[in-house]
């Protein structure tokens, strides 16, 4: 990384954006052997998961159709019945088998990438057989992180829903009740983007300082803190960018109608656009991190972030402690 730390903190969107592809492609034989490895069968889970996802699901709807026309309790509804509750069961067997596999993928890329960055951001030495025999020992932090995020997620969708009801129980149909639903549903989704910032920069926390779970979602929100526009444009450019690409697929892809070699076509250009947005993603929420230490003046002393790294390779991870992270605030 060029930019010294103590000049991260002035790095605007555009900026920030720079600094990543400049990290990849100055480093593009490494990143490329971490994207073969663990971002393109990322990329093709997600995709193939919302192909046969589709698949299964429209052989449900046909099977449903047929039941509705068909004498009740008669041998063809009773095998129709049987039919499907296993299309439902195999549904919810591949469901829970797709985000499995995503999580672990997801992890494992999110690991990779950032103990790169790192490793470059110290001058050390990185190599793909270094990468991947680091990865393992991280894993199990991002894990705990990530099912703490979950939680808070899961929960802020619980309120949300009982919010909805409510609102839709008690407000009119006239124009000040559709003004209503609509402030709300913004805050809602402002609120997603929120929890998507906090989660993307919980999980560099949990890499590399000693915080994992619910302290480095802690860390992470006070890390924000005087950068939530930059971080907020930017993450949310980077999930409407998802949206869009996997909206095409679904279109031309999953429910097109024209040739099989341009549905092909389409589907090769998702493909291609979602692995390298998987990986821009990692590396540009890496570099957001080193902003936001920079903008809290939190000055990361590059020799003990590389003592750190080098646990990693010699036994059991051991985290860096924050006053080795934190060692000194350096003046503007």
């Amino acid at each position: 990384m060029d930019t010294e730390q103590e000049e991260m903190q002035f790095l605007g969107i555009l900026d920030i954006f720079k600094e990543s592809y400049k990290i990849i492609f100055t480093w593009r034989k490494i990143f490329t052997q971490i994207t073969l490895s663990l971002i393109l069968p990322l990329t093709f889970i997600f995709l193939a998961h919302i192909q046969i996802s589709d698949l299964i699901f429209a052989d449900i709807m046909h099977d449903e159709r047929q039941l509705d026309r068909t004498v009740i309790n008669s041998p063809r509804y009773n095998k129709l019945n049987d039919l499907i509750s296993s299309d439902w069961t195999y549904l919810m067997l591949f469901k829970f088998a797709y985000f499995t596999f995503f999580l672990i993928f997801s992890l494992l890329s999110t690991a990779a990438v950032v103990y790169t960055i790192a490793c470059i951001y110290t001058g050390r030495d990185v190599s793909f057989k270094k990468v991947m025999s680091v990865v393992p020992k991280v894993w199990k932090r991002l894990m705990v992180t990530f099912l703490c995020i979950f939680s808070a997620v899961f929960a802020y969708h619980v309120v949300a829903i009982i919010l909805f009801i409510m609102l839709a129980v008690l407000i009119s149909d006239d124009a000040t009740g559709v003004v209503s639903f609509f402030i709300f549903l913004g805050l809602y989704f402002v609120g997603i983007v929120y929890l998507s910032i906090i989660w993307q920069l919980a999980s560099v926390v949990s890499v590399l300082e000693e915080a994992c779970g619910v302290k480095a979602m802690v860390k992470s929100r006070a890390l924000i803190k005087g950068k939530m526009w930059l971080t907020g444009i930017i993450f949310f450019t980077l999930n409407l960018c998802y949206f869009i690409i996997q909206f095409i697929f679904e279109i031309y892809v999953v429910h097109g109608r024209s040739l099989m070699i341009n549905r092909v076509v389409y589907g090769i250009i998702c493909f291609w656009l979602l692995f390298v947005f998987f990986l821009s993603g990692l590396v540009i929420q890496t570099v957001i991190y080193f902003v936001c230490k920079s903008y809290h003046h939190e000055n990361i002393d590059k020799s003990a972030l590389s003592d750190h790294l080098e646990v990693y390779l010699l036994g059991e991870y051991v985290p860096l402690k924050a006053k080795d992270v934190q060692l000194e605030q350096f003046e503007v």
